[in-house]
C-alpha cells in the first residue's frame, strides 16, 4: 500500500517538475505578446482602404489609390469619418 502512494507521489512530483522545467518566463510570454499585438496592429492597419494625397512638381493636388513613387503624401482613411472634422492645416 505504502508503495502505492510512493509511486503516486513521484508521478505527481516528476509531472510538476516537468512542468516548472518547461515553462516560459513571463518577459519571453510578455514580448511574444507585444510583437503578435503589433503585427496584428500593423495588418488590420494595412486592410483598411487607403487613398493618397500629394502634389506634383507642379503644386497640382491628386488623390489615389497608390501612393506616388520619390514624393511627399498623406495616407487618407478611404472610409468616410463618422462627424465633421474641421482642419485649418490643410491645403
Amino acid at each position: 500500500m505504502n508503495a502505492r502512494w510512493a509511486i503516486v507521489a513521484g508521478a505527481l512530483l516528476g509531472a510538476g517538475l516537468a512542468w516548472w522545467l518547461s515553462r516560459e518566463p513571463a518577459d519571453v510570454v510578455q514580448a511574444r505578446q507585444r510583437r503578435a499585438e503589433q503585427a496584428a496592429a500593423a495588418t488590420a492597419r494595412d486592410a483598411i482602404p487607403s487613398l493618397y494625397r500629394w502634389r506634383d512638381a507642379s503644386g497640382v493636388l491628386h488623390v489615389s489609390d497608390q501612393p506616388p513613387k520619390g514624393r511627399k503624401y498623406e495616407r487618407i482613411d478611404a472610409r468616410a469619418p463618422s462627424g465633421i472634422e474641421v482642419h485649418g492645416d490643410r491645403d
